[in-house]
């Protein structure tokens, strides 16, 4: 059986291989040969050993921020099964064999079929266990490359023994909460392949979708979060390694490696000394594709390539628009093993121009081709009892009807039995409660008046003594003159007066606060042009607060065309 051709995209292509036959041959899928510059770094791969052309396996990574997001944009033009529609789309416009999801923002409650199960694909998921919509990755394969086994999380925790991958090392530097929780964000999504190599040896290939998390300046925690992730994925990688399998690891690491991958590292303090790239320092080979020196066990496959592209960036800020200007940071990666980018990569790519996410998609081509799996992992999602069919319905918990006779026949003995019951306990009910007549005259209910009689403890006032006379309260107050009474008078107008004119103000002042029309937007010092009013929402002071800077998206400093300096607190209304 014919395997479908996989299409890379052409420009990136040129760019790692040397001549128009590779980047031709390339883009339909297929290897035409490694060129001088690949066979220098693969002194052991040879193209006459080939006697037809070889279909090569494409995976891609892309941080989707929010699975439905990209959805929004064909929904009009899909009103039918518009989901099924868009998921199947993005996947048919990134044409790879394995696509690798983050941050899907989608928890297991939330997962609709049309978005979990698409045509020609067999997918698997990782859901956040402690938030809704937040973080989760997802992992879609083509039939033609499904996974011969799949699991959820790093740890092992998550694992059901069945069809896992297994290797997990030594992990006894993790508590069991500690492991527990690091798995409980939907961060990591393991898919085991059989891969064939242009020779025909059949290997092992580990794929790691991974969702490392963001270390908050405000939150410390979070630091110590993401370091202890960092290290139990470097077990896990490790482990699978010494087990034999090649390993893949892709996705977002959420740290830029080096001043080349972010924008604005010679104004960051300590950008060497930032403990994520000292973690990545450790796991990532320093030479690329020359195999000297064994720095560390994998090699970033991007950099492999293209180790002085400047300007790569994978991910942008939205609210400041900085994609606009290609202002951002490389935090996306495809990382492999040294053995396997030295030996199989033929491409790494990026693809800013496919928009939907404040990230790009990330990618690889690989001269081996997948041997997919006869059946799905358990992991995979067709299974889950709620697209399977398996969920028990309420319908199962009522009695069939062929008890329905049989029921009709018990049904009037069991009333008339309930019946008889009934009027027997309401019958002692009547009997065991006492009657008003049988009740004596002292435990009779009391009259309303009883309660204002005089009582006999308390002795009688005599009617004939009588109580002394109090003068009038008029004798007791000095009387006004007709000065004070004046003063008061005026004082009183004046109090009137002021509450009618604070009155009037307040009603002026509303009235012109609504009626003035939209607020007077100052222009921007740099560029002479409207500004737009933001909203401090940093915990502070300020917090809430409205202030006015520049519309243009975030730059370089050096670039005119980008945002100016200028900025203008807004006056309270």
């Amino acid at each position: 059986m014919r395997a479908k051709e996989v299409k890379a995209p052409p420009q990136c292509v040129r760019r790692v291989c040397g001549t128009h036959e590779n980047a031709c041959a390339n883009a339909r899928g297929r290897w035409a040969g490694p060129t001088s510059e690949q066979q220098a770094v693969r002194p052991r791969l040879s193209w006459r050993g080939l006697s037809r052309p070889f279909k090569m396996l494409r995976v891609v990574s892309w941080n989707i921020n929010g699975i439905r997001r990209p959805l929004q944009g064909v929904a009009n033009q899909e009103p039918s099964n518009c989901a099924a529609v868009a998921v199947g789309r993005i996947l048919d416009e990134l044409d790879a064999d394995i696509v690798c999801l983050q941050e899907t923002k989608v928890t297991r409650d939330a997962l609709t079929e049309p978005l979990a199960i698409v045509e020609g694909y067999n997918s698997y998921f990782s859901f956040s266990r402690n938030r809704s919509g937040y973080s989760g990755v997802a992992t879609f394969c083509k039939d033609s490359a499904t996974p011969v086994a799949a699991e959820e999380g790093l740890s092992g925790l998550f694992a059901t023994q069945n069809g896992d991958v297994g290797c997990y090392g030594n992990m006894d530097e993790f508590t069991q909460e500690e492991l527990r929780a690091l798995d409980s964000e939907g961060r990591a999504l393991l898919t085991q392949h059989k891969i064939r190599t242009w020779e025909g040896k059949e290997r092992t290939l580990t794929l790691i979708n991974v969702y490392c998390p963001h270390a908050d300046p405000g939150r410390p925690e979070r630091l110590v979060f993401k370091m202890r992730f960092y290290r139990l994925l470097q077990i896990r990688a490790e482990a699978l390694l010494a087990a034999g399998s090649h390993v893949i690891i892709l996705g977002d690491l959420n740290t830029a490696h080096r001043p080349i991958d972010h924008w604005d590292s010679a104004n960051l303090e300590c950008f060497e000394e930032d403990p994520g790239r000292k973690w990545m320092d450790g796991l990532l080979s320093n030479l690329g594709c020359q195999s000297a020196s064994d720095v560390g066990p994998f090699i970033d496959s991007y950099r492999c390539f293209q180790p002085k592209q400047e300007g790569a960036f994978t991910c942008w800020s939205a609210v400041t628009g900085a994609r606009h200007l290609n202002y951002g940071s490389r935090i996306d990666y495809v990382l492999g093993d040294r053995t396997l980018v030295i030996d199989t990569f033929q491409a790494s790519f990026l693809l800013p121009e496919v928009m939907g996410s404040d990230h790009c998609p990330v990618g690889a081509v690989l001269s081996v081709s997948s041997v997919p799996a006869k059946q799905c992992p358990p992991l995979c999602t067709r299974f889950l009892p709620e697209f399977a069919g398996t969920q028990l319905k309420i319908l199962r918990f009522l009695v069939p009807l062929e008890q329905g006779p049989v029921l009709e026949q018990l049904a009037p003995q069991h009333n008339s039995q309930t019946r008889v019951q009934t009027c027997q306990n309401k019958a002692r009910v009547r009997s065991t409660r006492p009657r008003p007549s049988q009740l004596g005259s002292s435990r009779g209910q009391k009259n309303l008046k009883s309660y204002f009689q005089p009582s006999p403890s308390c002795p009688q006032a005599s009617p004939d003594i009588e109580l002394p006379s109090l003068p009038p309260m008029s004798t007791f107050m000095t009387p006004k003159t007709s000065e004070e009474e004046a003063v008061a008078k005026v004082v009183k107008g004046q109090a009137k007066a002021s509450e009618a004119k604070d009155e009037k103000e307040v009603r002026t002042s509303f009235w012109k606060s609504l009626l003035a029309g939209p607020l007077h937007i100052p222009l921007c010092g740099g560029h002479r042009e409207p500004c737009v009013m933001r909203t401090v929402k940093k915990p502070g002071p300020n917090l809430g607060r409205r202030f006015y800077m520049c519309a243009r998206p975030r730059g370089h400093p050096n670039d005119p065309s980008s945002r100016c300096n200028f900025f203008l607190w807004s006056r309270p209304s």
